[in-house]
């Protein structure tokens, strides 16, 4: 996944999100229009279909960010580019919280259904293949749309939308690291599966899919490794995470930003062990959230009385 809007033109903001739209959007905006020359009367109903492309793709992007929201998470920027779109978005470290983020996606294109039915319904009632053919072809265009990209999205292959469902699923009963170890690989079992239609069908375009969706689940893969290896490390009890509910690690995790000395912010008590400058938040190594260190108390600790004053420096 693209992972800054370098290259990107903001286009406005709504609801607390900015939606970017990558250059090479237009390129490929003037490929597609070009190709489904013949299917319209004019050019115009080319150029509809392709911003009701652009419009699904964008609602389905907010659902995600509304949903991330909705659980107390991150969402204030979306990517629209050649292949598709993405919502940058940080849910807390749950599963819950992670899978409602993921699936609000799709849920959007399963709303859309209906309504999409029901507008080629009256299309045919109405007569408009005689009437009014180009707009007879759009509708029933646009929900083919919708239906292809949610059964794409729904795909078990990392990082589609699907790939992350089935990692949030997964993650309920195998935890963050394995889960996503499962998921990575069923993914790369799906990637295989495309790039066999790829060869087949001949299309540039979905060898492309491919290997985009194999570099990320890749990425996956090793994300899932280090976490592996970070859930062996031993843990400070009587702390959590506030967001991932995680204890944190034992050891000099935690860097000192006016010296370059590391320390272990929970046994320091939030004080750098060279220089002596304090650190009232900690930040989680494991979602990469942040805290006052009081809020990472829990259990006996909190029981006998632990505050924000039992952290400053001594």
């Amino acid at each position: 996944m693209p992972t800054g809007t370098r290259g990107s033109i903001h286009l406005f903001r709504l609801a607390g999100v900015d939606l970017y739209l990558h250059w090479s959007w237009f390129f490929v905006a003037f490929y597609e229009i070009q190709r489904r020359d013949g299917r319209y009367h004019s050019v115009v109903g080319s150029v509809l279909e392709y911003l009701a492309l652009f419009l699904i793709v964008l609602m389905h992007e907010f659902g995600h960010a509304i949903a991330c929201r909705s659980v107390g998470g991150q969402a204030d920027k979306i990517l629209l580019w050649p292949f598709g779109g993405v919502a940058y978005v940080n849910p807390p470290q749950r599963p819950g919280a992670t899978l409602w983020s993921i699936a609000a996606g799709p849920l959007v294109n399963v709303a859309l259904l209906p309504i999409l039915y029901i507008a080629v319904k009256v299309s045919e009632s109405s007569g408009w293949v005689e009437t009014m053919p180009d707009a007879y072809t759009l509708v029933h265009w646009i929900l083919y749309i919708n239906v292809v990209l949610l059964a794409f999205n729904m795909l078990p292959v990392y990082p589609l939308d699907g790939g992350q469902i089935l990692r949030s699923l997964l993650w309920f009963v195998m935890g963050p690291a394995w889960s996503l170890m499962v998921a990575s690989v069923v993914g790369f079992v799906g990637i295989a599966g495309l790039l066999a239609l790829a060869v087949k069908r001949q299309s540039l375009w979905t060898a492309a899919i491919s290997v985009f969706l194999l570099i990320n689940c890749w990425n996956g893969l090793q994300r899932a490794r280090a976490l592996l290896k970070l859930a062996k490390l031993p843990r400070r009890q009587g702390f959590a995470c506030p967001s991932c509910r995680t204890a944190p690690l034992i050891g000099d995790f935690w860097q000192c930003g006016h010296c370059p000395q590391s320390f272990d912010t929970f046994a320091t008590g939030g004080v750098c062990s060279n220089c002596g400058a304090q650190y009232p938040t900690a930040t989680c190594i494991d979602c990469r959230e942040e805290y006052p260190l009081s809020e990472w108390v829990v259990g006996a600790h909190a029981a006998m009385g632990v505050t924000s004053g039992s952290f400053s420096a001594k």
